[in-house]
């Protein structure tokens, strides 16, 4: 694991920290709020479109090259941003960079899943949580600083971190190759016992749950210094939830290993409705945001938007076989990154046709009415044995069936 931890934690590194200031940059050079606005959706366009084709190129270039590739498309246009601040080569910058970002988190989240025995999983993906969290924790409020107090060049070398984690893609590729060749071999997408289109309809399920809290996130991250005219109080609220969200995503696996993932995900789509309709009840009427209510907010959806990234993940695993699990990545990767679009951008426009309130109450409601989905219970997939679901835990012992095969678990 610890090569991916260096990986992750480079890599996101220069994905954070530059988040903030991009839009920055091309507003010191004469773009307005729309066209700051342009600059991440560009970058999250990129993202989601080259996540889609990972499982592929994973199949025909291998772990190492296409891991390197992104890496270098994530870290070398940062550099590059220093030649002009002009909006249209920002824009062209980032859609590099999404690509490079689309690599990353799409191999990322499979690597964790590969890389451990099945039993332990669910710790395994909490431990890359917390390397893709802590990046988002301490760079994401310090970029913008560090930006117009200290200048924009500064802010650009930290961004071209994930060129240093090249090294470490070569020792995680090595491991891989040794822990799950298997994940390489051609695969055939209409395979009569457990064809693709199959796999895509399983992963529906965890990915609708993961966009419903991830609008959410994504809308509080976003709207926070607008909603919040305290600026201590705002920064103090977004600490605290990256702060849950981190604990969240790096302690909800070793329950999930324990007691299974399904008995969690209701309570924490119960928290992220209610984690939202305190946000709408902190920010209600014309007078001052309540603090209390506003950081008690915070708590709640910060430890449903970290838990729940984690158990979905570990979900969407489970749902699809073997075969499936870079399919798997790359379509978790996408509801993440689609509801974190889809927050800034729903959330924006009901704020601007009603208020900030409304927009947290619909966002409240659209969580709940996931609720069932949380509440059901996959069945088994096609071709498993006795109707047990491969990979999934029984009930009775915490054993798992067949579905993985063992592993040492001893990658480092």
């Amino acid at each position: 694991m610890r090569p991916l931890v260096a990986v992750t934690l480079t890599g996101f590194a220069g994905y954070a920290v530059l988040l903030p200031v991009a839009p920055l940059w091309v507003v010191r050079g004469g773009a307005g709020p729309a066209g700051a606005g342009l600059v991440n959706g560009v970058l999250l366009l990129a993202t989601v479109v080259t996540q889609l084709f990972v499982p592929a190129a994973l199949r025909r270039f291998g772990w190492r090259p296409v891991m390197s590739a992104g890496m270098v498309l994530l870290g070398l246009p940062a550099v590059l941003y220093v030649l002009s601040d002009a909006l249209a080569p920002v824009l062209a910058l980032s859609a590099v960079r999404g690509i490079g970002f689309g690599v990353l988190t799409v191999t990322g989240s499979a690597a964790a899943a590969a890389l451990v025995d099945p039993a332990r999983r669910g710790e395994a993906i909490g431990v890359y949580g917390l390397a893709v969290a802590l990046p988002n924790l301490l760079l994401l409020p310090a970029g913008s600083w560090v930006a117009q107090n200290v200048g924009f060049a500064s802010v650009f070398v930290v961004s071209a971190l994930p060129l240093a984690g090249i090294p470490a893609v070569a020792r995680l590729a090595r491991a891989l190759h040794g822990h799950a060749p298997d994940l390489l071999e051609p695969t055939s997408g209409d395979a009569a016992d457990d064809p693709r289109s199959a796999a895509y309809r399983r992963l529906l399920r965890p990915m609708v749950l993961l966009l419903s809290v991830t609008l959410a996130g994504g809308a509080v991250i976003t709207f926070v210094p607008q909603m919040v005219e305290d600026e201590l109080l705002g920064a103090a609220g977004l600490f605290v939830l990256g702060l849950l969200a981190a604990l969240g995503r790096w302690r909800a696996g070793a329950l999930a290993d324990r007691h299974g993932a399904q008995r969690f995900l209701w309570p924490l789509v119960v928290l992220t409705a209610s984690g939202s309709g305190l946000v709408a009840l902190a920010v209600r009427g014309p007078e001052a945001t309540d603090p209390a209510v506003f950081l008690t907010a915070m708590v709640v959806l910060g430890l449903a938007y970290g838990a729940l990234q984690n158990l979905t993940l570990v979900v969407a695993f489970e749902v699809v076989s073997r075969r499936h699990h870079n399919l798997g990545s790359a379509v978790w990767n996408v509801g993440f990154d689609a509801g974190t679009a889809l927050g800034s951008v729903a959330v924006g426009a009901i704020a601007a046709a009603a208020s900030f309130a409304t927009a947290f109450t619909v966002v409240a409601a659209l969580a709940a009415a996931v609720l069932p989905l949380a509440l059901r219970r996959p069945g088994p997939l096609p071709g498993a044995a006795g109707g047990t679901m491969a990979g999934w835990r029984t009930p009775a012992t915490g054993s798992r069936t067949n579905g993985d095969g063992p592993s040492d678990g001893s990658a480092t």
